[in-house]
């Protein structure tokens, strides 16, 4: 295909980016990550949860995680700070019964000390003083975390060695920060899984909604990387990454 004929692609899918926002079914069949991870998030949460816990979700998100492992709705609170999302909460959280609070992760939150049993968190902010604040004695903080190195190949292939996002974002480090302040680290683990994309143009329509991780990434000040990520495709027949992720459970001792 001609050099054009690409770049007209590439700049489509830009485009294709903003409009679609958050919604990966656009580049289905076109690109595979690899989320076969050595632990069940779900299924950890649910062997912590009992019926009558005072349960918290954090960054909750649309609340469709929160719906599948929640135990009772009256003991569940949900928290989220994205403005589009908070509509759906309110929409679909409230009905049921669940106290739901409009709230980023790393704020003060609305909630009374040593107020719930568990607090779960997947791939959002959080600050270690208010977990421990509103969390009772014995109680457990259970998160599953994007880590500092993910995608870190494909960034440097499009944009070059830019400064990582979240360089703590390690789960030696956030083992110690626990530990510090007053955790048990009941369970962790840590692991890398491959990324793999097969059309350049999937990888640009990646790079712009993941806009933290591709800071300034666009079609046109970054041409001659895309065209060496193409010279890959046509050899290798892939473009290879790999995602972080870790995870840990943290019990408050007092």
């Amino acid at each position: 295909m001609e050099k054009q004929a690409l770049i007209n692609q590439w700049l489509l899918e830009q485009e294709i980016a903003h409009i679609k926002g958050w919604d990966f079914s656009h580049i289905r069949g076109r690109y595979k990550e690899e989320d076969d991870l050595p632990w069940d998030f779900e299924n950890i949460i649910k062997s912590y949860l009992n019926d009558t816990d005072y349960l918290l979700d954090m960054e909750t998100g649309g609340g469709e995680f929160l719906l599948s492992f929640m135990a009772n709705a009256k003991y569940t609170a949900a928290i989220e700070g994205y403005e589009p999302n908070i509509k759906i909460c309110e929409d679909r959280l409230l009905p049921l019964g669940i106290d739901f609070k409009a709230c980023d992760g790393g704020d003060i939150l609305p909630f009374e000390d040593n107020y719930f049993d568990i607090i779960t968190n997947r791939h959002g902010q959080y600050n270690i003083n208010e977990i421990k604040r509103t969390l009772k004695s014995g109680g457990v903080f259970l998160t599953q975390q994007v880590g500092a190195e993910n995608d870190r190949e494909l960034v440097e292939l499009l944009i070059g060695d830019v400064e990582i996002p979240f360089p703590e974002a390690y789960l030696s480090i956030a083992r110690q920060k626990f530990t510090d302040n007053g955790f048990d680290i009941v369970e962790a683990d840590e692991v890398y899984r491959p990324i793999e994309f097969y059309d350049v143009g999937a990888l640009v329509w990646f790079a712009r909604i993941i806009d933290w991780e591709f800071p300034g990434f666009e079609v046109e000040k970054y041409q001659d990387n895309l065209f060496k990520a193409q010279e890959i495709l046509d050899k290798e027949g892939v473009i290879k990454g790999k995602i972080h992720r870790y995870y840990f459970v943290a019990k408050k001792k007092y």
